[in-house]
């Protein structure tokens, strides 16, 4: 899958890029470079042509590594942050926000976990008596390329020693076979991320299906992991009502409600500037197709229809998976 590897100089011995190149392709071409900067995010790249073969760069994260995360977008948490160890996303789904947020679709790695963990562990220290949530898979999929980056096996079990910091992972993969090696523990949500089938087929390429999906979501129950339910972005089609309710009857009659930490949803939504970049290189998207109004530079739905789509959600998560604690990311 990948035939390039780009390794910035100062990561060449780390063990972690010795490890990840071993269980690469022999034939795979090997680059060394001073920085990433000089291959990821040039003003010349375009994101659509780089999408059909991605190279992966192997670079260290300098600078901040945590970032808070807007009130209204946690899920019970005292405290909220995010990190990404890696930076866009092995699918290709067309309401995807990366492909307006970068120039370069190339995957890049950043293999310094230990500093991520630093800087966790400065957030524990500073906020000892709050709930602390962090968050992994806003800049990627955390589980997609776990073969390769080995983040499971890094993260789990540091989490696992820290009781006052819930990590979620969140993943649209099947990828789950490194999870399910370790004995499950409360302060993990594995979070999956849908849309009803038909939008699925039509907007998510390359995603594993929604059957998929769930059937690993048992898997994980059936050994105790709490699961999350993401249905962000909500993806108005034909139907509405109907399609969506049948996607959480689905889920609710494979996986128990206690099993389920918490449901969040939200509703399409882009900055000005990224929105027109997804649109000029995406000519043929579907999203052309939806209803957008820009309200305060961030372009998404219309205040009445988000209120109708809101209205509907709720409506039917009370009907299937009335007793799981449900948040509306609104901007």
């Amino acid at each position: 899958m990948i035939e390039t590897i780009y390794i910035e100089n100062q990561v060449k011995n780390h063990f972690r890029t010795k490890k990840i190149l071993s269980k690469l392709n022999k034939n795979v071409d090997v680059i060394y470079c001073d920085h990433y900067g000089e291959i990821f995010n040039i003003k010349s790249q375009n994101f659509r042509v780089q999408k059909n073969k991605p190279a992966l760069i192997l670079a260290k994260k300098d600078g901040k590594k945590l970032h808070e995360i807007p009130k209204n977008f946690g899920i019970g948490g005292d405290k909220n942050y995010y990190f990404s160890h890696m930076l866009n996303c092995i699918y290709d789904c067309e309401y995807c926000f990366l492909q307006g947020k970068h120039m370069s679709a190339h995957y890049l790695l950043f293999i310094n976990y230990e500093d991520f963990f630093l800087e966790i562990k400065k957030k524990l220290k500073i906020n000892n008596s709050q709930k602390n949530y962090f968050f992994s898979g806003y800049d990627c999929d955390s589980l997609a390329l776990d073969g390769i980056t080995g983040f499971v096996d890094y993260f789990l079990p540091i989490f696992k020693k820290n009781k006052n910091a819930v990590l979620e992972i969140r993943t649209k993969s099947i990828q789950i076979n490194k999870i399910l090696k370790y004995k499950p523990f409360n302060n993990c949500v594995i979070a999956f991320s849908f849309t009803p089938e038909n939008i699925s087929k039509l907007v998510e390429h390359k995603v594993p299906s929604v059957k998929k999906r769930i059937d690993v979501m048992k898997k994980l129950v059936e050994k105790g992991w709490k699961i999350g339910l993401r249905f962000d972005p909500i993806v108005p089609a034909c139907n509405f009502g109907k399609i969506y309710e049948e996607l959480f009857k689905k889920i609710a009659n494979s996986i128990p409600e206690k099993n389920i930490h918490s449901i969040s949803f939200g509703m399409m939504r882009f900055p000005k500037k990224m929105f027109k970049k997804i649109i000029k290189e995406n000519n043929d998207t579907k999203i052309n197709n939806l209803s957008f109004e820009n309200r305060n530079g961030i372009y998404t739905y219309s205040k009445v229809n988000e209120k109708k789509f809101e209205n509907i959600i709720i409506g039917k998560l009370n009907k299937h998976l009335k007793n799981v604690p449900v948040f509306n990311c609104k901007i």
